[in-house]
């Protein structure tokens, strides 16, 4: 029993002694520069092992910020994809007005050499059976438009305007297997018929003789007969011409000049009508 409070006093005076001696050491450390030396060979000594205590919470902000930095690059690179995307359609759709600007302009050029109104159509339809060239204009009788109608495009005649309706028109082009119109050689004035062969590169002149004056090259204009087209609008140009044996006539080839099958706007030409004179009777 006495041996055991023995121990109990002398862990005691050993406790007061450490905080004794722990309180001078905090005096002088405060109030001197006794300790600065001692203090810093113990941090020197004891940092490793502050590094590696703090090499988990490191770590573990590392690849928190990692994880991060890859959601942000994959969202930064999502939102960039789609700006761009946005931006390409603009830039396609940009050079689209661009073209279709310098259509529009070539048309108002065209309709200042135009005699007579004409009206600018936009081309909404195409007829999709093979063996018929006709096409669906956005402008009808409520903006004057009727069947007789010529259409033109910025080079030349595309064909003529057969239905009509409210807001639209249907025009019969002058590539359809079954349309015609009287022409002439520009450079001679020889007539003949120019015919559509159902191909949207080719017309073919009919009933040429083989003494005609007509070369490759030569321009094909309107020459108004018949009164289904104005006279002298430019129709197409003589491709090819071949004599055939033992005929009289010549096989001419010739294409239109019109941009018929990239053509977007037209022009409808509304032609002066006719005088009409009246021949007084001589009878009476």
């Amino acid at each position: 029993m006495a041996s055991l409070f023995s121990d109990s006093n002398s862990s005691g005076y050993r406790l007061l002694v450490a905080v004794a001696l722990c309180t001078a050491l905090m005096w002088l450390d405060h109030r001197t520069d006794w300790l600065g030396q001692p203090r810093w060979l113990v941090s020197f000594t004891t940092a490793p092992a502050h590094y590696i205590a703090n090499i988990p919470p490191s770590l573990g902000g590392w690849v928190t910020d990692q994880a991060q930095t890859v959601g942000d690059l994959q969202s930064d690179n999502d939102r960039l994809r789609r700006q761009l995307l946005i931006l390409q359609q603009k830039t396609q759709r940009l050079a689209v007005l661009e073209a279709e600007n310098v259509r529009l302009r070539e048309l108002l050029n065209s309709s200042a050499r135009v005699s007579g109104r004409v009206t600018v159509a936009e081309i909404v339809a195409i007829e999709p059976d093979p063996n018929r060239h006709e096409l669906l204009l956005n402008r009808g009788t409520l903006e004057n438009v009727q069947a007789g109608q010529a259409v033109l495009d910025a080079r030349g005649l595309i064909g003529q305007v057969i239905e009509t309706g409210p807001m639209t028109s249907r025009v019969l082009l002058i590539t359809d297997a079954t349309h015609a119109l009287s022409v002439q050689v520009n450079r001679n004035g020889v007539r003949s018929i120019l015919a559509g062969t159902g191909h949207p590169d080719r017309l073919q002149l009919l009933y040429m003789p083989d003494t005609a004056d007509v070369k490759e090259g030569d321009l094909l204009v309107s020459t108004g007969l018949g009164g289904r087209y104005p006279a002298g609008y430019p129709v197409a140009e003589v491709t090819e011409i071949r004599p055939e044996p033992g005929q009289a006539f010549l096989t001419v080839q010739a294409r239109p000049v019109a941009n018929i099958d990239r053509a977007s706007h037209v022009l409808l030409v509304e032609t002066d009508a006719p005088v009409s004179v009246e021949v007084p009777d001589v009878d009476g």
